[in-house]
């Protein structure tokens, strides 16, 4: 019988996170970028690829949390801009800034609760609730401002998105403590397990106890918080409430920054880490082809490569895990091969 010491098991069983690839591919696009693009190296395009990927970034957080039970935020951008709308629309009635604050976030919370509520107690599915929930969210602001900008006349307000913290935009530092007291509450708390153990089997949850309705509610709810603060940062960075703000390629590079991230479309995995990453990664693309002057409609096919290579891999996740690149192509060849014989 052959005996492993515990120094050796120990060594065998060190594992790099999870992150150390997406990070890795996230280096080599920078680099290459930087190669590629002497304006993409320069410190303002640094400090925009910063401010626009906050916002990705915040929308990406929710999205992260609803996934990771299974289900899905499509009012997500929506929500971006009806909350945008309503901060500016509070100021404009004469309300200071930290009221329309206060009004964006409330708004947030309670788009995302109704989905929460809908999904659990409407028994309705998360990609049906949510859909119809961002055509209500869209269409709002567009009714109550015929679709017209509003000015945003509280120079205060401009702090969220335009200030600095010892050099650091707030943004940055807003979603710097969002994305750590995220990452504690799913790592250190009872919600964080229940959280996890819904995505991996609802069922199994609902026997061992876990109040699945709340918690439900409450990261959908989560989901429309920080949608309204990516808001409120698209707000304040323009001091113009738009309509239509949150309604392009944010939903569609949130679901993207949370899946090449490592969150599972199925649930049950991922970490905020991951996720932050994937976000940056998706700004940092796209910001890349902007300074290369690349065509819009190539930008929206790069990142939806970038998806379906993130899905491809989640959903062979098993499968794939551990197993050599050489050997993956040898089966693969194998399989060619007898399809030909």
């Amino acid at each position: 019988m052959t005996v492993t010491s515990p120094a050796k098991s120990k060594m065998t069983g060190l594992r790099a996170p999870s992150e150390v690839g997406i990070f890795t591919v996230l280096i080599l696009v920078v680099v290459i970028l930087c190669i590629m693009s002497p304006s993409f190296r320069t410190f303002s395009n640094a400090l925009s690829l910063l401010l626009n990927g906050a916002v990705i970034a915040f929308l990406t957080l929710g999205q992260m949390l609803v996934l990771l039970t299974g289900g899905i935020d499509l009012s997500a951008g929506a929500t971006v801009a009806l909350t945008g709308v309503a901060a500016a629309m509070a100021m404009a009635y004469g309300a200071p800034w930290w009221v329309g604050v206060i009004v964006a976030l409330a708004l947030g919370l309670l788009v995302g609760a109704v989905n929460g509520f809908i999904i659990h107690y409407g028994r309705v599915p998360a990609f049906i609730a949510t859909f119809a929930m961002m055509g209500v969210a869209s269409a709002i602001p567009m009714v109550l401002t015929n679709a017209a900008s509003l000015t945003v006349v509280d120079g205060a307000f401009s702090v969220i998105g335009q200030g600095k913290i010892l050099s650091v935009p707030v943004p940055v530092v807003l979603l710097g403590v969002a994305a750590c007291i995220v990452a504690v509450a799913l790592a250190r708390t009872k919600f964080g397990v229940h959280v996890y153990a819904m995505g991996g089997s609802a069922p199994a949850a609902r026997l061992a106890g876990i109040n699945i309705g709340r918690n439900i509610v409450t990261v959908y709810a989560l989901s429309g918080f920080f949608a309204a603060i990516g808001g409120l940062i698209l707000t304040s960075r323009l001091m113009v409430g738009y309509p239509s703000a949150g309604l392009g390629n944010e939903l569609f590079y949130s679901i993207a920054g949370a899946v090449v991230g490592g969150v599972s479309l199925f649930g049950g995995v991922g970490t905020v880490g991951g996720a932050m990453i994937g976000a940056v990664l998706i700004a940092t693309v796209t910001n890349g082809l902007n300074v290369l002057n690349v065509n819009s409609y190539w930008q929206s096919f790069v990142i939806g490569i970038i998806i379906l290579a993130g899905v491809f891999y989640d959903t062979n996740r098993a499968r794939l895990r551990g197993i050599p690149l050489a050997k993956r192509l040898y089966a693969l060849t194998r399989r060619g091969s007898s399809s030909d014989a």
